[in-house]
């Protein structure tokens, strides 16, 4: 799996000009899912993402999780994440998951994050969607289980 984390102040996702979800402070998760991926990819990125040291403290140094200063999370399935771009000009998607099996993976990875005890808002899975955010700090990170499960 991939995912793409923004630090937002606020975030929401509009379909058909609809606003389907929305959050405060916490973060923008944009999730791709991965031919080969499992649940253990999931549960990996659910736990390491509510629990990055990446929300400032008293002193502004980024030192508390997600958890702790009791953030939101919006997850929206993004197959783009899994381009390849090595040839021509056109990106591949060979290896981002089906998708019956992306969207299992997504609903699964949002029920672990809402299990682990974080507020958790869903994009709209297939859809065309416009997501809006205020980016703090900014701080976006990029995680690959690939390059963090050994």
């Amino acid at each position: 799996m991939k995912a793409v984390l923004q630090r937002v102040k606020k975030a929401h996702v509009t379909v058909d000009n609809t606003i389907i979800s929305s959050i405060g402070n916490g973060l923008l998760v944009l999730l791709g899912v991965q031919e080969d991926d499992t649940t253990k990819e999931a549960d990996y990125l659910a736990d390491k993402i509510i629990n990055l040291r990446i929300f400032e403290d008293d002193k502004k140094k980024m030192n508390r999780s997600l958890k702790e200063v009791k953030g939101e999370l919006l997850v929206v399935s993004q197959f783009t994440l899994l381009a390849d771009c090595k040839k021509g000009r056109r990106p591949s998607y060979t290896k981002a998951g089906s998708p019956d099996k992306a969207n299992e993976l997504y609903e699964y990875f949002m029920g672990r994050t809402i299990e682990l005890g974080v507020a958790t808002k869903p994009g709209q899975f297939a859809a065309m969607m416009d997501v809006s955010l205020v980016n703090s700090g900014p701080v976006t990170i990029l995680l690959d289980t690939r390059e963090l499960i050994k």
